[in-house]
């Protein structure tokens, strides 16, 4: 196990501020604006919330969680509508590697730039862009989930199939999505960018998270 390395981004986690997605892409802003327009506005519930993240590489793969920090979520009748989110990336734990010694190590690599380089970007952030009624699925995913997800100071949009609803006073989504953590300048151990095949990291990972807020 001497080479720890792993290729989880975590985040993520997720969303991005407004503000910082009106200055990224202004079509896209308006089109949040125009959705979120005399939505309920309702406040994401951190202690009730989780982030999952999955990364394989030869011969296994490694998961763990990130902290949700904070966020808010926006409800028309029993809709979501738009939602931001945080998450605080100096949080990041590995839960499969049991050695305290071989578990720290790692985690001190993720947080490394090699990784998500946590000491200038502290904060994993997500922007809902839209929230489309699908019907559901095997895994009870009944709404497709698009938006901007900003990672180590770099922003792409991501879709993702997820279960979300509206329920007295209570609004929640949970689900999956996969992300290529290339996009998002970190490329260590990805055989796009040199590393030996049997010693790759794959580039896609997983999120799964679970989001509860309330009024």
């Amino acid at each position: 196990m001497k080479k720890f390395i792993l290729p989880l981004l975590v985040a993520g986690a997720l969303f991005a501020a407004p503000a910082y997605a009106q200055k990224q892409n202004p079509v896209a802003a308006a089109a949040v604006s125009k959705s979120t327009k005399g939505a309920q506005t309702y406040t994401v519930q951190p202690q009730l919330s989780t982030l999952g993240w999955v990364g394989k590489k030869v011969g296994g793969q490694h998961n763990g969680t990130v902290a949700v920090k904070d966020g808010s979520v926006q409800v028309k009748g029993n809709q979501i509508v738009g939602g931001t989110f945080a998450f605080d990336m100096n949080s990041i734990k590995v839960e499969d590697l049991k050695d305290a010694e071989w578990n720290g190590k790692l985690v001190g690599h993720l947080k490394n730039d090699d990784f998500f380089g946590v000491s200038s970007n502290p904060t994993a952030n997500f922007v809902i862009t839209s929230v489309k009624p699908i019907k559901a699925d095997a895994s009870g995913n009944n709404a497709q989930i698009s938006g901007n997800l900003t990672i180590k100071g770099k922003t792409n949009p991501v879709t993702f199939p997820a279960k979300v609803g509206v329920k007295d006073g209570v609004a929640s989504a949970s689900g999956v999505a996969t992300v290529d953590r290339t996009k998002y300048d970190v490329k260590y151990g990805s055989t796009l960018f040199g590393a030996a095949a049997d010693k790759a990291i794959e580039d896609n990972f997983t999120l799964s998270f679970h989001v509860i807020a309330k009024q």
